[in-house]
């Protein structure tokens, strides 16, 4: 992945950035649950009663964001520079460190670290350092 820097837009970047941090301090000041997507996702494969539909509707909204977003813009080109064993490959372990670390980078970097919570410091601190050492060893070691 490459950034475009002709086409950077700190100011969109941080609207959209502040409109994520709105929505899950929303999120958990009227329904007292965490915005977690892993943890949202993960309580439909052990459903408890009365806790489906809105685990649904969470997940809906998701999908249906960048569909209303391109009624309005042409969403923007995307480029994944891997095969798709990798993508598995990758799929896989980001998928067991969610389960590891009780929680995705949704869970922790965004809400977590927003309660102050050393747990989801400790977490966020490294799944980005592993990030680096990953994007590091595949690029300049492997080449």
């Amino acid at each position: 992945m490459t950034i475009d820097w002709t086409h950077f837009t700190p100011w969109t970047s941080l609207v959209g950035g502040l409109m994520i941090g709105l929505a899950a301090a929303m999120f958990l000041f009227f329904n007292g649950r965490i915005a977690g997507i892993s943890g949202i996702v993960g309580g439909l494969f052990r459903p408890a009663s009365g806790n489906i539909a809105w685990r649904l509707a969470f997940i809906a909204g998701m999908l249906a964001a960048p569909i209303i977003y391109a009624l309005a813009r042409p969403l923007p080109d995307v480029r994944i520079d891997a095969d798709l064993p990798t993508l598995i490959v990758a799929g896989l372990l980001v998928g067991i460190g969610t389960r590891y670390g009780s929680g995705c980078t949704s869970g922790h970097g965004v809400c977590g670290l927003s309660r102050r919570s050393p747990r989801s410091l400790a977490a966020t601190l490294a799944f980005m350092s592993a990030g680096f050492v990953t994007v590091y060893i595949v690029r300049h070691v492997f080449g």
